[in-house]
């Protein structure tokens, strides 16, 4: 806990007022979230889970203007350069949290109140060794389960093949999604364009929420 008020007590001075109301900053940082202090109005929310560079998440903003999309990105010079680039767009429909994905997800994220998550490109943490650091289990998968609606999506994509079989074992472990085979359009990542560049395959799973929460 100590070292999330570090985290938020890290600089926002560099930011503009518009830049700086991009950020949104909780007032509590073990209650969940109110989302009608993070966005007006009461649209389908979606996350993107560690939005880096923020390229995903205001396309995303752009195109579906009828959502409200909330990045979570723990580094602070990514936040600040999203927070920027959000402002200079005067996207109303974008925010961004500066804090770990895990903690938020397993403590400020409402049950049943997020329509889609998107967890895109995670550190693959390739070394066997290291393997217990990396986002996607059982525990994380069940977490993001009870923060989804009813019906809503879980959107994954990973370069890393050993990573991305990782996670088909860990949701072949649980009935509480199944994979979708809607057809959807997303915009790339800026990590997913150097991989198409570097002709690296991409693979993606789209999970939809089929039990309710527990």
């Amino acid at each position: 806990m100590f070292a999330l008020l570090r985290l938020f007590m890290r600089g926002r001075t560099e930011l503009g007022k518009d830049e700086a109301s991009v950020e949104y900053i909780p007032k509590s940082l073990t209650e969940p979230l109110n989302w009608d202090e993070v966005f007006p109005g009461s649209a389908p929310i979606e996350i993107d889970l560690g939005c880096g560079d923020g390229a995903f998440l205001m396309a995303m903003a752009r195109a579906n203007p009828e959502h409200n999309f909330l990045g979570i990105e723990r580094l602070l010079g990514r936040v600040s350069k999203i927070c920027r680039k959000v402002a200079r767009e005067d996207l109303k429909n974008a925010r961004v949290l500066r804090i770990e994905v895990a903690y938020a997800v397993s403590n400020l994220l409402p049950a049943g109140s997020i329509a889609a998550f998107h967890l895109l490109f995670p550190d693959p943490w390739p070394k066997r060794r290291h393997h217990s650091r990396r986002a996607f289990t059982t525990e994380f998968l069940s977490r993001i389960h009870r923060a989804l609606i009813g019906g809503g999506l879980f959107h994954v994509a990973t370069d890393h093949a050993d990573y991305f079989h990782q996670i088909e074992r860990v949701i072949a472990a649980t009935n509480t999604f199944v994979v979708s085979a809607e057809q959807y359009h997303f915009p790339p990542t800026t990590f997913e364009q150097k991989f198409l560049i570097r002709g690296l395959s991409i693979q993606r799973l789209l999970l939809r929420k089929a039990s309710p929460v527990k």
